[in-house]
């Protein structure tokens, strides 16, 4: 998932709580992402149908009075996609904590076998 895919996927998570089906327009997630990214609403589309694609939602386009909102229901792996990316960064800490515990054991070590055959 690109970085556009996944603010908008974290505002969809955010956004449709629940397992319901929820009326959002392609304005208020620009709006909603415009701190850190300008998104059209042709790439709002191309980002909707991605996450059709990968199984993260259901969406339907219904036009309205307002211009067109997108009927969107979180899928079982849309609805688990805050759980596991937090999941996923615990996991990536503690590899590189690991890594750090590691690689001071072993700079400790080879200074104990130095002094220990340096003599």
């Amino acid at each position: 998932m690109t970085k556009k895919e996944k603010m908008v996927m974290t505002y969809l998570c955010n956004r449709c709580q629940r397992k319901k089906t929820y009326l959002i327009s392609p304005q208020e997630i620009t709006q909603a992402l415009s701190k850190k990214y300008v998104l059209s609403v042709e790439e709002i589309d191309e980002i909707m149908v991605t996450l059709a694609n990968e199984n993260y939602i259901d969406f339907v386009v219904s036009d309205g009075k307002n211009g067109y909102f997108y009927c969107v229901n979180l899928k079982k792996s849309g609805q688990s996609y805050l759980v596991d990316t937090k999941r996923n960064r615990r996991t990536f800490g503690m590899l590189v904590l690991r890594s750090m515990f590691l690689a001071t054991v072993s700079f400790v070590f080879g200074i104990i076998l130095r002094a220990i055959f340096k003599s």
